[in-house]
């Protein structure tokens, strides 16, 4: 597979994230750039110039204790100052940062730590420390567990001011050496380094900045995702970097939506899990609020919808705005201009809603490989249903070799300067999924229009064959399953059955407040173990996707299951992203039973 690509092997200047740095630095010194609350649960800031200062005393502290060109640094921490500090004083010294999860596994940790050649480790919290100190003298490749924080010697303070007493200058990477070692989320149970170099990382932010430049050195990001991942790292920490913009820190999910009311952000990095979440909490809180304001709401989503579809606003449109939609979005501190959101396609009715209410969000397609981004939209280049065009210098192929059926879609394959550099210590699953031309399989089956906007149809690993012979693409069935208000997640199986089946997680209190309306006396639990409730809710399911889906990608049965899916238990990745096989193997007696013969009667 041969054809002409876009990008010619070298990339822009600043090719590295150490240039990228201290320019900010230097033109941006006053700026804001990092706030995070405090016990009063008011945002601190600190400036550019401050977190330069910090990074400059730290890279000499890592210089007095070993650290050098191609060494790896590991933090163990959540987004904070420190992280930022750690990571940029890393890159000054040409070394290598592996950043890891809070929650995770112990050995997972000791995995990373091993695989990675880990030298130096810091981490954020004593618990943390505690289970990881004696490591260096089990672990030959680790010299010593740093804590962030904390009184005496040895923690990242006394490394600080050991540097300010010994300055060493920055080195400048090259373009190929290797920045961050990232691991993957582990979906398939087998968590791989990916080498991402400077280059990478900076063409990759470089792009995304390009087509979205309205934002400016004003802009206030909200980070709620983990700079632990590729997509939090580059769409939201490097971007910001490039133009002076500020990132407020996250505290809790549960005062997500009380701290961007403090922060007022301007644009939010996010994932469609995030969305879906404030969606149903919107559309839930109308309906219980009901009477006029439900009347206004609909009236205004209409005069919304109207104005998308005709380009023209009007008095009637002007005046609901105002009333009602403008209410909404003070809610996310009422000066958010839009998001990105990536790890899964956005479901378009929800997305055509954040639209409505005067938040657009935009779709990211990418994947760690590719240091993340591949795709983006934006308000220039907009399709509904697609996930935008291939970002600057990126070309992507279809490859037909995996589809039989006729049709135009194939597995999506990359090329351009976001491509990795490879796996960690693992030439064959390196050789797995790059081409010998240099692209990158992603393992998604999708389609390109004649304007060059990118569909996402299936996950190649995720695609299961009923015993019919029909192909099933899981994800999308399940998104649209999670539009219903008493769903709180689902997962939909089948693979070699003859029909789908539904794990379904309900919405408790929404059941509760039903149940009460209709002068209920059972209890929600006992109602949950109600067949003839489980038959009215698969009817209803099957309703709901008739016009969507192919009779046979509807589920038949349903089974409800009371514990979420989670970070902590295992069942979703940092990016909450579904790990499908982890709820499969939970869940298989479940399964099991929805396919027995007793089940059936």
């Amino acid at each position: 597979m041969t054809f002409k690509k876009s990008w010619n092997g070298i990339y822009a200047k600043p090719d590295n994230l150490v240039e990228s740095f201290e320019s900010a630095v230097s033109k941006y010194t006053n700026n804001r750039f990092i706030g995070a609350k405090d016990q009063s649960g008011n945002y601190n800031w600190v400036t550019y110039g401050q977190i330069g200062e910090r990074v400059d005393n730290l890279r000499g502290g890592l210089a007095d204790i070993g650290i050098g060109r191609d060494d790896a640094v590991g933090i163990i921490s959540t987004n904070s100052v420190e992280w930022v500090v750690c990571a940029f004083a890393t890159y000054g010294l040409s070394a290598r940062f592996v950043p890891m999860y809070e929650v995770e596994l112990f050995s997972m940790w000791r995995y990373i730590i091993e695989d990675a050649d880990i030298k130096i480790l810091f981490v954020s919290k004593k618990e943390i420390y505690e289970k990881l100190k004696n490591l260096p003298g089990e672990i030959p490749c680790l010299k010593r567990v740093i804590l962030i924080s904390g009184d005496g010697d040895g923690n990242l303070a006394s490394l600080e001011n050991t540097g300010k007493a010994k300055p060493v200058k920055s080195t400048i990477p090259s373009s190929k050496d290797i920045a961050v070692l990232i691991y993957t989320s582990g979906t398939t149970g087998d968590p791989k380094g990916v080498l991402l170099s400077h280059g990478n990382c900076t063409s990759c932010s470089r792009a995304g900045w390009h087509l979205f430049q309205e934002m400016q050195q004003d802009s206030i990001s909200f980070a709620h995702l983990p700079w632990a991942h590729s997509y939090g790292f580059s769409a939201e920490l490097n971007n910001c970097i490039q133009f002076g913009g500020a990132i407020a820190l996250m505290d809790t999910l549960e005062t997500l939506g009380e701290d961007m009311a403090k922060v007022s952000p301007t644009f939010l990095i996010s994932v469609p899990r995030v969305f879906n979440k404030i969606y149903a909490k919107i559309m839930q809180t109308i309906k219980e609020e009901g009477g006029l304001k439900l009347k206004l709401f609909n009236m205004a989503l209409e005069s919304a919808r109207r104005k998308r579809e005709t380009g023209k606003s009007g008095l009637k449109y002007l005046l609901l705005d105002k009333i009602v939609l403008s209410k909404i979005r003070a809610r996310f501190g009422g000066r958010l201009e839009g998001a990105l959101t990536a790890s899964a396609k956005m479901n378009p009715e929800i997305a055509q809603f954040f639209f409505d209410i005067g938040i657009p969000v935009y779709d990211c397609y990418g994947m760690t490989e590719t240091s993340p981004a591949i795709t983006m939209s934006h308000s220039t280049r907009y399709r509904a249903n697609t996930v935008g065009k291939a970002l600057e210098y990126i070309d992507i192929v279809i490859d037909k070799s995996k589809v039989d059926d006729g049709s135009d879609e194939g597995e999506i394959i990359i090329y351009g300067p976001n491509v990795m550099q490879g796996y960690h210590k693992k030439p064959e699953k390196t050789a797995e999924i790059m081409t010998p031309d240099g692209g990158i399989r992603t393992g998604d089956r999708g389609k390109l229009d004649e304007d060059g906007f990118l569909y996402i149809t299936g996950r190649f690993k995720e695609e299961y064959k009923l015993a019919n012979g029909k192909y099933v693409f899981p994800a999308e069935i399940e998104e649209y399953i999670k539009l219903l208000p008493y769903v709180a997640n689902v997962v939909v199986v089948g693979d070699g059955c003859m029909y789908n089946v539904a794990l379904i997680v309900p919405n408790v209190p929404v059941l509760e407040k039903l149940a009460q309306e209709v002068n209920l006396s059972i209890s929600v639990t006992d109602l949950l173990q109600s067949n003839k409730v489980k038959g009215l809710i698969t009817k209803e399911i099957a309703n709901h996707l008739k016009n969507k889906f192919g009779g046979y990608e509807i589920p038949q049965k349903i089974a409800f299951i009371k514990e979420d899916f989670t970070v902590e238990n295992g069942l979703l990745t940092q990016t909450m992203k579904l790990k499908r096989g982890n709820v499969v193997g939970k869940y298989k007696d479940i399964i099991a039973d929805l396919y027995s013969e007793a089940h059936n009667k």
